[in-house]
């Protein structure tokens, strides 16, 4: 961000912030850049509250009001509250038609007229407000986060842009500043959903799940109705591994705001989890329609028909993924599985290769395209994958086994054998006593190789390979002793 997220003296507001008799009477100005930048009609009424008015609700004044999005209960508030001292100010025509271009989700036009306002009054807190809640809409985070600093500098007694703070902290996975940002609101007003919603979000953040939990109940018991807290609190509880809590919050959610999309999805991987194919199929279908250029919904999707078996239909969707966003990072290594149950080892190999361009660092990605190309018969590409798994988590026993494997094959036997008495070093693995029984058998080291066989057939009674290669490598040692 322009400004860094990580300054606490600029970001870590105070706990508690006097509010109250010294605030400015608010005006229009107030009104139609804190509707222009979405505000709740609770926050707007209690700063009328705490400050009284300087306008004058006329009826065009009304009718500019509701088309700016202000609720009944506001405008009669407007009307009725007590007058400060003053005369009231002529309503700006410009930021009148910016709030109700906003209301209308016009968000360019929005913001251009905002814009032009601030090179004007560029201290004006409710200017800032709008400017931060249009930049946050077109997904410019950062400018939102200066935006809504400047606001929070000229009127720090409107709890709501601690709140939209708390909620860019979030979204930039600061969950320390998204705690002092909620907590700084909530000690203005106690009873403030949003608030509790945002310290839930911080806790989310930091992983801290039954903190966040609990914010959310208290968010639900001020506030019923808001579908947002249900689908966030149903990604906390599936984080936490609580899957039917996880459906029956995104369930809510859905039951509140059909077109939430991020809960249809949402939903459809939970339901998919359960083996719930059809119902997460449904559900994932819905949420493309209402978002077909979200990719994430796409992923999910695929993993759908991936966890079921159809795997064309997961190539299709994973192929209209990476065609949406090319740089999307994730899929391609569950692409590659697709193309591998359909015994297409060479596309395989392409996806394969691409996630491991994705995240180099990743060992699991090297491991698995090693794997791929042994599969393939690529020994030799196949070690230099493996190398690097190993290099980059040298505490993997399916690394130093899939390597060990890649160099009993090509004839490498010394090194293979190290692999391998580290493969059970790590994991003292029936298959893994078997790998280092071949290798040993194949240097001719077969009173070695017996004792490994011996190991893995305890440990794997059940397994008929290992007692057949047991029994074949006695009868050869025996008729080697005869001769």
């Amino acid at each position: 961000m322009r400004r860094t997220l990580a300054v606490a003296a600029l970001l870590l507001a105070p706990f508690h912030i006097a509010v109250g008799e010294n605030g400015a009477p608010v005006d229009c100005t107030h009104v139609f850049g804190w509707l222009a930048g979405d505000a709740p009609a609770r926050s707007i009424l209690r700063a009328v509250e705490e400050r009284g008015t300087n306008l004058r609700v006329t009826s065009e004044l009304r009718k500019q009001l509701t088309a700016a999005g202000a609720t009944p209960e506001l405008v009669d508030a407007l009307r009725h509250s007590e007058t400060k001292a003053g005369q009231p100010g002529a309503c700006p025509v410009q930021l009148i038609e910016a709030a109700a271009d906003s209301h209308k989700k016009q968000f360019d036009d929005a913001a251009e007229i905002v814009t032009t306002l601030l090179e004007n009054a560029p201290n004006s807190g409710p200017l800032h407000f709008a400017q931060g809640y249009l930049d946050q809409q077109l997904g410019n985070w950062d400018a939102a986060f200066d935006e809504y600093t400047d606001s929070k500098q000229a009127e720090p007694d409107f709890g709501e842009v601690h709140d939209r703070l708390a909620l860019v902290f979030y979204q930039g996975d600061d969950g320390d500043n998204a705690i002092g940002e909620a907590r700084t609101a909530l000690s203005m007003d106690f009873n403030d959903p949003e608030a509790w919603r945002m310290l839930a979000l911080g806790h989310y953040a930091n992983e801290q799940y039954d903190p966040a939990m609990n914010a959310f109940k208290e968010a639900i018991s001020r506030d019923p109705e808001n579908p947002d807290v249900y689908y966030e609190m149903g990604l906390v509880a599936r984080d936490k591994g609580l899957i039917d809590f996880a459906i029956q919050s995104f369930q809510k959610a859905i039951q509140l705001n059909p077109g939430l999309w991020q809960a249809h999805s949402s939903l459809g991987s939970a339901l998919g989890k359960q083996k719930r194919f059809s119902e997460a199929i449904t559900e994932l279908n819905t949420a493309k329609a209402l978002s077909p250029k979200e990719p994430s919904v796409r992923e999910n999707l695929a993993s759908v028909y991936l966890a079921e078996g159809q795997y064309d239909k997961a190539i299709a969707e994973y192929g209209e993924l990476f065609r949406l966003d090319p740089k999307w990072r994730h899929g391609h290594d569950s692409m590659a599985r697709a193309y591998m149950a359909k015994d297409e080892y060479d596309p395989a190999i392409a996806q394969m290769k691409l996630a491991v361009e994705a995240d180099p660092a990743n060992a699991a990605e090297h491991r698995a395209l090693g794997q791929l190309l042994l599969a393939a018969n690529h020994q030799a590409d196949a070690v230099k994958e493996l190398r690097i798994a190993v290099d980059l988590d040298p505490n993997s026993a399916a690394s130093h086994y899939s390597l060990g494997t890649g160099l009993l094959e090509t004839n490498q036997l010394p090194a293979a054998l190290q692999e391998f008495e580290e493969a059970v070093r790590l994991e003292p693995s029936a298959e893994h006593h078997y790998a280092l029984a071949a290798c040993l058998m194949n240097m001719g080291r077969d009173r070695d190789a017996l004792a490994e066989l011996q190991t893995a057939t305890k440990l794997d009674p059940q397994k008929q390979l290992y007692h057949a290669r047991e029994e074949e490598l006695i009868r050869l040692m025996h008729s080697e002793t005869a001769q």
